[in-house]
This record gives C-alpha cells, structure tokens and sequence, in this order.
C-alpha cells in the first residue's frame, strides 16, 4: 500500500524502496542524497513511522503502508498542513531536502501535536539541509502545530 493505493510490484530482492518508488512506481517525491541514511531526503512514512528508503529493501515494505510526500496533500489535492506552514514560513529554499522534514514532521507531530520550540529543534535534527540554516523549517513546525497537522 502506496499513498492509500495498493501496488503489486516484482523486484529484485536488494532493491531500495526508495529505487522501487521512484523507478518503478514513479514516485520521484523521494529523493535520495547521500544513500547512506544520514542526509533524510528519501525519508517516507511506512506503517506510520519514519524510515529512511535509502536504507529499506522494497520486499520488506511488502503488507506495509508507504506513504511518501505525494501522499501529504488532502484529498481533494490542496496543501497538508505540513505543506502549508512550509510554505507560509518559507521553509524551503532549493527544495531537496524537503520531502524528507515533510514526512518527518508529519510523524513527529502524530507523536508530539503541540511541541515546544526546542521540541520542534529536534524533531528535524536528523533531517540535512544546506541552504535554510532550519530557522524558518523549525517556524514550520510550529506553525503546522497551530494549524493542527
């Protein structure tokens, strides 16, 4: 299960469900930096919890729910609430690395709906991003808090 839709795909046995969305299914949300976990970019949501794609066979994700950046929006295709506060806070400056705090705030807000400002610090302290300096990423997490993610 893929941002609610169910997908039935045959891979090789080592390849990255960071590969198998992008390459396969076409998913090209998930971005791969580093492909060594550190970076975050390719972080996706399975069963909820974040997870480095880099890091994760496909086969393993098999009877999971996968949800990437594209299954962020609303239903009827307007900005999520994370979504939006990045966008009202300017939390984005080349946009690589974005997917990745996306997904990840979204998990850390189930987890954590109202953090305080040094909560929020942490929740995308392993995300990497060189262009923001995280001042306006951390004033998205708090504004996508308000907006009730």
């Amino acid at each position: 299960m893929v941002n609610g839709a169910t997908h039935e795909l045959r891979v090789p046995a080592r390849r990255l469900l960071s590969d198998a969305l992008r390459h396969d299914l076409r998913l090209t949300g998930t971005h791969v930096g580093c492909e060594h976990g550190v970076c975050g970019a390719c972080t996706v949501l399975v069963d909820g919890a974040p997870m480095r794609s880099c890091l994760m066979f496909a086969v393993s994700a098999e009877g999971a729910e996968v949800t990437t950046v594209e299954g962020l929006a609303n239903p009827d295709g307007s900005l999520g609430p994370v979504q939006q506060a990045f966008a009202e806070c300017h939390g984005l400056q080349c946009g690589f690395c974005t997917p990745g705090f996306l997904t990840t705030i979204t998990a850390g807000l189930r987890e954590n709906p109202t953090p305080t400002h040094e909560e929020a610090r942490e929740m995308v302290a392993g995300n990497l991003c060189r262009c923001t300096g995280y001042q306006n990423i951390v004033k998205a997490v708090e504004r996508a808090a308000e907006l009730g993610s």
